[in-house]
């Protein structure tokens, strides 16, 4: 007889990565993701809700598609405050020409030391 590990999810308990998340995160809708994708709408909708599992192809995909590393979509909830780690992240909100002026006062600070 085999060991079997039990675990506490249930079938309802929902997806466990945050696709959706990042996909909100960048301003994104579903046919804009699967556009980026190329693959079928539902097909992020599905996986979205759980209703269809990714393979490691499938979630190195989205987060080219995404801007962010497989490991985020599984790790990392960028809704949640405070998750938004990386200054690239970031700069993305700002207007261009405050952009320019972020990277200005950076660039002196790091050759200041």
């Amino acid at each position: 007889m085999g060991t079997r590990v039990r675990t506490n999810l249930k079938p309802n308990d929902g997806p466990r990565h945050y696709i959706r998340q990042w996909r909100k995160h960048r301003g994104l809708t579903q046919e804009q993701l699967a556009s980026r994708m190329d693959v079928a709408t539902s097909t992020i909708s599905q996986l979205e809700t759980g209703k269809q599992g990714y393979s490691q192809p499938m979630l190195e995909n989205l987060a080219d598609a995404l801007g962010c590393q497989p490991a985020d979509l599984l790790m990392r909830d960028p809704l949640r405050e405070g998750s938004v780690w990386s200054i690239e992240d970031q700069l993305r909100s700002v207007p261009m020409e405050r952009r320019n002026q972020i990277i200005a006062v950076v660039e002196t600070l790091l050759k200041t030391g």
